[in-house]
């Protein structure tokens, strides 16, 4: 029996590396670590982090909350039919292709999938049915139950993740003024645990499987399940709005689980469920995207000092600890407003730095380090000026 099971999860194991989605992602995280590094250099001429951050990003950050997604699936026993899997994976697979990231949010994946299950086993559509094997069996309290859990997973990931390593860039003000701006175009990878139904596999319990489908013998199947987010910031800093998202998708998240779990007896408010989640997840969207633009211009030329935008990875500035938002008033002791007082103040004094900085606390404070030879860029910091000169400079 516990040689059956082991057997099982090793199968399953290799059905997730062998599952289409993991390496289609592959390649989409390239594409999408190659356009970010376009806009990049478009303003600054310079990449701030390489391609490969956003693959590094999508397969490691995921990963803890995808097991414990796996625990608590596993634990109640629920179970898709592998012709909803496929039907899902295609799902995925075609909002990936937009490269609009804010489509790969489970509300919509898991939704968009929900809906197709429904229209195809009820209305006259072909060989589809044929296609996708036992797609007529879906749990729709089971699909929305997933959909609840991984809205949930979505906010923690946004909340706790989502705000590292943001995207610098300049734009063009209606005043005709370049100002600073943050995006984050993040994915996760979450490696989900599903039962499927027509494998060898048998409970003895008589409580587990919790949500199976009539009791068939099933096989264990892991699957890598994507979920996207995408956010502009510009009138605070990327941390604070991010994370406010983030625990309003969890809201919505549970909002969702809780009307699933309803659905177990009462089918339609699955659908209800999943409405209220396509609905309130583009809500949160264009709720953020309105504050933001209605608040003040965030990075944009201070009278004093200069607002640092970004910091390039592995530079002086990194390990001198500065950080994106705080201000630079001082250089090696000399009041800097532009990035041509920055940068000749900097040559002064070519073997040590020392900088005044106004923290977020609004407190100043001192950082200083030499400088070597060779080092990237000076100090690696990215300002926002208006000068012409200066605008799209990397000091």
């Amino acid at each position: 029996m516990i040689e059956n099971w082991l057997l099982e999860l090793l199968l399953a194991i290799g059905r997730f590396f062998i599952h289409p989605l993991f390496y289609l992602f592959l390649l989409l995280t390239l594409a999408y670590g190659y356009f970010r590094i376009k806009r990049e250099r478009k303003s600054f001429h310079v990449r701030v982090q390489d391609i490969y951050n956003e693959m590094k990003f999508t397969y490691t950050k995921g990963l803890l909350i995808g097991c414990i997604a796996s625990l608590v699936l596993f634990g109640i026993g629920l179970s898709l039919p592998f012709g909803t899997i496929v039907l899902l994976t295609t799902v995925t697979a075609l909002l990936g292709f937009t490269f609009q990231l804010r489509w790969l949010s489970a509300a919509f994946s898991i939704g968009i999938t929900l809906f197709a299950t429904a229209i195809i086993t009820n209305v006259d559509a072909g060989g589809f049915e044929q296609f996708f094997v036992g797609l007529s069996e879906t749990s729709y309290s089971s699909l929305s139950i997933v959909a609840g859990l991984m809205i949930i997973a979505e906010g923690v990931l946004i909340y706790r993740t989502a705000y590292q390593n943001t995207s610098p860039f300049l734009k063009t003000s209606t005043r005709g003024l370049p100002i600073g701006t943050h995006v984050a175009n993040r994915t996760w990878m979450l490696p989900l645990l599903f039962l499927v139904p027509g494998g060898t596999l048998t409970s003895t319990l008589p409580w587990w499987p919790i949500l199976t489908i009539n009791g068939e013998p099933f096989l264990l199947m892991f699957i890598p399940f994507f979920i996207g987010f995408h956010q502009r910031v510009q009138g605070s800093l990327p941390q604070e709005s991010i994370k406010v998202t983030g625990h309003r998708v969890i809201w919505l998240g549970v909002l969702t689980l809780f009307l699933s779990v309803v659905s177990i007896w009462f089918t339609v408010a699955a659908f209800i469920a999943i409405i209220i989640a396509i609905v309130g997840r583009e809500f949160i969207t264009i709720r953020q995207r309105v504050n933001d633009k209605s608040a003040a211009f965030y990075f944009s030329k201070r009278d004093q000092g200069l607002m640092v935008l970004g910091i390039l990875p592995q530079s002086p500035a990194e390990r001198m600890n500065l950080q994106v938002g705080e201000m630079v008033t001082k250089v090696n002791g000399h009041a800097v407003k532009t990035v041509e007082e920055f940068y000749q103040s900097v040559q002064k004094n070519r073997a040590f730095c020392k900088l005044e900085v106004i923290g977020f606390n609004g407190e100043i404070r001192f950082v200083q380090r030499a400088l070597y030879e060779g080092e990237h860029h000076e100090l690696g910091i990215l300002f926002v000026v208006d000068e012409k000169k200066w605008e799209i400079e990397a000091v």
